[in-house]
C-alpha cells in the first residue's frame, strides 16, 4: 500500500514538474509549408478562397471522418467562417481580407490556441506555387499536445504538407477535368430577362457573375418577379487583345417588365437566333477553349459570324447545383447569319418557255439578335410597373 502511494506521489510530482516545464516554454510559433500545383492561380485561388472546399483538401477530415463542420451562409470572400467539433478540440476559422489571386489572410481560434494564417498564390510554369502559413502563440494545452508529438512545426507543417498535396490532387481532376462538343447551329428562342451591363477584365467576369446574380435574385424575389431559367452572360464585345469585355449578366424571367429610372438592374429582351451551339463540361476556366472550337466550326463550315453580339454563354450547371468542378455545363451559343438560300423555278414540262432561268433569295424569318431595353415609366425608386402598351427602343449593341 505504501508503495502505491509512492508511485501515485511520484507520478503528481512528475505532472506538476512537466506543467511547470510547459508554462516557461515559449508558446510562439511560425510554421510554413509551400508546394507547387498543377492548376492555374485563378482556380487554385477561388478553390482555397472557399471554405465549402476545405473538407475535401483538409487532411484532418480524413483523420477524424466524424468531425462536425458548421458553415454560416457567408464561406467564400471577406468575412467568410466555419467553424468545426472535432475528437481532438473545436475551432473556428474567419477570412479577414483577400486579394484577388493573389493572397488570404485568416484567423483562427484552435482550442485556445490563436494564430494568424496566411495564403499566398504565385504563377509558376505549368501551374501555381502556393505557401501556406500559420504564426500565433499555442495554449497550454496545445503545448503538452505539441512536446508529446515531436513539436509544433512536424504537428502543423505534417498537416499543411498533407492538406496541400490533397489540394494537388483535387484540383488536378476536378479543374483539369474537361470536355468540349460543338453540337452546330441551333435555334434559340426570344428571352426576356433582368440584368446589369457594363465593361469588364475578361479574368474577372467570373467574380463580377458570383457579385451581380446574387442582387438580381434578390430583387426578384422581393418584387415577385419569376425566373424562368438559368443565369447566363451576353458578351456584347470580346477583344481577347486587350482582355476586356462588355458584357451583361443576365436571369431570364417569363415576360417582359418594366423598371423605374434610376435602377442598375434593368430589363430587356433577347430576339431568337440562329447560331452554333458548343457544350462545354467542366470548370468555367474552359469555356475559352469551347469559344475558340465554336469559332472553328463556324470556319470550317463557312458560317458568318451575326456582329449584332458576339456570343451568350449559359450556365445550365452551376456550383448551385453540383460541388464538383469537373461537372458544370456551360452552354456557348454563337449567333450566325442567316444562309440566303437559292430557290430553281421551271417552267412546266407541257410547255415551252422563252423566260431565262431565275433565282431568288428566300425572304428569313430569322429577325438578329439584339437587347432591346423596356421603357421606363416613371421615376419612381425600383418599383415595377405594368405598361398599358409596351413598344420597343431600338437596340443600344
Amino acid at each position: 500500500m505504501r508503495i502505491l502511494k509512492y508511485i501515485f506521489l511520484l507520478l503528481l510530482l512528475s505532472l506538476v514538474a512537466l506543467s511547470i516545464f510547459m508554462a516557461t516554454q515559449k508558446g510562439d510559433f511560425n510554421v510554413e509549408r509551400s508546394k507547387f500545383i498543377n492548376s492555374p492561380k485563378p482556380a487554385v485561388y477561388n478553390y482555397v478562397n472557399d471554405y465549402k472546399n476545405w473538407k475535401i483538401f483538409g487532411s484532418w477530415t480524413a483523420e477524424d471522418p466524424e468531425i462536425k463542420i458548421t458553415y454560416p451562409q457567408k464561406t467564400i470572400g471577406a468575412g467568410a467562417s466555419y467553424s468545426w467539433e472535432g475528437k481532438d478540440g473545436d475551432g473556428q476559422m474567419r477570412t479577414l481580407f483577400v486579394k484577388e489571386n493573389d493572397s488570404i489572410s485568416q484567423k483562427m481560434n484552435y482550442n485556445g490556441t490563436l494564430a494568424d494564417v496566411s495564403w499566398t498564390f504565385k504563377d509558376t510554369t505549368g501551374g501555381t506555387k502556393v505557401t501556406w502559413r500559420s504564426k500565433g502563440k499555442m495554449s497550454f494545452l496545445f503545448k503538452i499536445y505539441a512536446a508529446l508529438n515531436g513539436g509544433v512545426d512536424k504537428v502543423i507543417g505534417t498537416m499543411y504538407e498533407k492538406s496541400l498535396t490533397n489540394l494537388d490532387k483535387a484540383l488536378d481532376y476536378e479543374i483539369n477535368t474537361f470536355s468540349i462538343k460543338v453540337n452546330g447551329l441551333v435555334k434559340e428562342p426570344e428571352k426576356f430577362y433582368l440584368g446589369q451591363t457594363f465593361t469588364s477584365e475578361i479574368a474577372k467576369i467570373n467574380k463580377n457573375f458570383k457579385v451581380v446574380i446574387p442582387k438580381i435574385e434578390t430583387f426578384c424575389k422581393e418584387n415577385n418577379v419569376q425566373i424562368n431559367g438559368k443565369p447566363f452572360v451576353i458578351y456584347h464585345s470580346y477583344d481577347l487583345a486587350a482582355g476586356l469585355a462588355k458584357i451583361s449578366i443576365c436571369i431570364p424571367i417569363t415576360k417582359e417588365i418594366f423598371i423605374s429610372s434610376g435602377s442598375d438592374i434593368l430589363s430587356g429582351k433577347l430576339e431568337s437566333f440562329e447560331g452554333v451551339k458548343t457544350t462545354v463540361i467542366g470548370d468555367v476556366s474552359h469555356t475559352k477553349k469551347g469559344y475558340h472550337k465554336t469559332m472553328e466550326y463556324l470556319r470550317t463550315n463557312k458560317l458568318m459570324a451575326n456582329p449584332v453580339f458576339s456570343h451568350i454563354e449559359i450556365y445550365s450547371t452551376t456550383k448551385a447545383d453540383v460541388k464538383n468542378p469537373s461537372k458544370w455545363v456551360t452552354e456557348i451559343y454563337v449567333p450566325v447569319m442567316p444562309k440566303v438560300v437559292p430557290v430553281k423555278t421551271y417552267a412546266p414540262a407541257v410547255l415551252k418557255s422563252t423566260e431565262p432561268f431565275t433565282e431568288q433569295a428566300l425572304p428569313t424569318v430569322t429577325t438578329p439578335a439584339k437587347i432591346i431595353k423596356a421603357p421606363v415609366k416613371t421615376n419612381e425608386p425600383k418599383k415595377m410597373t405594368v405598361p398599358k402598351a409596351k413598344e420597343e427602343e431600338p437596340s443600344e449593341f
